[in-house]
């Protein structure tokens, strides 16, 4: 019995990537390998200071791991990096993490407000595939990291970005499938 349950989060997070794997560009291993990595960070986070890594953002495409988000001392932001690198399948660290004591609340509001905007901006828009697209707004600026089929879509992602309200600064962090490690 305690072996089946000791397996239980392996079985439901390779299930979780099987389904997401069926609508994305990235295929089913890099899938499962990209959502056990991201799994696995949180884990290694949660199991250090749950409360100091709360406002960390984790994205993993093609075992890049992407940081996003805010935190209050400059040693979380390089103990988050420190974590990610411990996982196996991490190719790459890239930490967008922002140092801040405090935002208020209207930012907090309008970083919301615009990763809204553009998340449904890619989903009606006919021509991207949103579900290979991550979106993260920090102190106006947007993180948008995932998989394009095509130049042409991620250059309609990237229009859509520049256009979305109270964003000061686009990071693109999108890779073309082309592109992927397999």
């Amino acid at each position: 019995m305690f072996f089946l349950s000791s397996c239980t989060p392996a079985v439901v997070t390779a299930g979780i990537a099987s389904i997401s794997a069926s609508e994305s560009e990235k295929g089913l291993g890099t899938s499962i390998n990209d959502t056990l990595i991201h799994a696995s960070i949180t884990e290694v986070m949660f199991k250090t200071d749950v409360n100091i890594f709360i406002g960390v953002n984790i994205t993993v495409n093609d075992g890049t791991v992407l940081l996003t988000g805010k935190v209050k001392e400059p040693q979380t932001r390089i103990e988050a990096t420190r974590l990610s690198w411990k996982i196996r399948g991490v190719k790459e660290v890239i930490n967008e993490i922002q140092v801040s004591e405090s935002s208020s609340i209207k930012d907090a509001a309008k970083d919301l407000a615009a990763a809204t905007t553009l998340r449904t901006k890619l989903v009606s828009d006919k021509n991207i595939s949103s579900v290979n697209f991550n979106i993260d707004v920090v102190n106006g600026i947007i993180f948008v990291s995932g998989i394009a089929k095509t130049q042409a879509e991620m250059d309609l992602v990237l229009s859509h970005a520049k256009e979305t309200k109270y964003t000061n600064q686009l990071v693109n962090y999108i890779k073309l499938v082309e592109n992927l490690s397999q």
